[in-house]
């Protein structure tokens, strides 16, 4: 197991960033995580690199301890956080010459590391001279440099152009073939054409573990439809490929159906034949956008 999780909480005087969240990722595997500003993304990957630590809980990366075993957990882990803080001043090869010293990398990795996130064309420039999107990719060579197992990438897309979006992509697919790659992102497509997984999380809580699979492979849908009077469950229950029926409130009924047929028309029919008018009537989309509005909506 890459990274472990268990009922980790993190405090910040009064106010619970974490509460009690658990979850495990494998090797190799590429794992979205999920949420809006504030859920708790960026202190649940700083607790797992060690540069803050949980208010309970326990965690541990390549199975080594955060809390006791922090040098090799850092050994083992490669990360790109937020804001990629590096030295504008400093030519790409001499940042990069400068952290290898730190992890006692030979100097021929440098150069695999530049071939690797396609930095070559750049590698004599100045990082303050680069590009957003080439300075991502100096943030990513120093997270490869000393040849990880498990890569922690907070928001490694932000501000890329639509090209650089589709180069980093590559990058972090072909990493996660032989890596495990835990990355918070807000761009829902990065996620579908990248992850083998997902995990959401919301006001510091877990609300969704899914894999990517399983949200394609999901027969279901919800039509939500709102009559002018109450009608009873019964009678719906016999559209066809009905598999729930639930009456939220006043008028308004969800409708599961066990297909990924649109079933509007059906529900629009039987308003007709039954006499009903309709005032709204609407279909839930299972995608992860869909799902992660949901989710995250409150």
């Amino acid at each position: 197991m890459s990274i472990s999780v268990e009922n980790i909480s993190k405090l910040y005087g009064e106010q619970k960033a974490l509460n009690n969240i658990s979850f495990k990722v494998n090797k190799p595997e590429i794992v979205g995580f999920l949420g809006p500003n504030g859920a708790g993304k960026s202190t649940m990957m700083k607790i797992l690199t060690t540069y803050i630590e949980p208010s309970e809980g326990q965690a541990k990366v390549n199975d080594f301890d955060i809390a006791v075993q922090k040098q090799q957990v850092q050994q083992s882990v490669g990360y790109l956080p937020e804001h990629n803080p590096l030295y504008l001043e400093q030519y790409v090869r001499e940042y990069l010459a400068f952290n290898a010293q730190v992890y006692s990398v030979k100097k021929t990795r440098i150069d695999e590391v530049i071939a690797l996130t396609g930095l070559t064309p750049e590698s004599h420039k100045k990082i303050g001279q680069l590009s957003k999107g080439y300075r991502q990719r100096v943030g990513l060579a120093n997270a490869l440099l000393h040849n990880p197992d498990v890569l922690i990438l907070d928001e490694p897309t932000t501000g890329l152009d639509p090209n650089q979006l589709v180069d980093i992509r590559n990058l972090i697919k072909s990493i996660g073939k032989e890596k495990t790659v835990f990355l918070s992102t807000h761009i829902m497509q990065e996620v579908e054409a990248m992850c083998d997984r997902v995990i959401i999380i919301n006001k510091g809580e877990i609300v969704a573990n899914k894999t990517l699979k399983e949200l394609r492979d999901d027969k279901e849908q919800v039509v939500v439809v709102e009559f002018d009077y109450r009608v009873e469950d019964a009678f719906l229950l016999k559209l066809p490929k009905v598999k729930q029926v639930e009456n939220t409130h006043d008028f308004v009924y969800e409708i599961t159906f066990s297909t990924t047929d649109d079933m509007r028309s059906y529900v629009f029919d039987f308003a007709h034949d039954n006499q009903l008018k309709i005032l709204q009537l609407n279909q839930k989309n299972a995608s992860l956008e869909s799902l992660f509005r949901e989710l995250t909506a409150n």
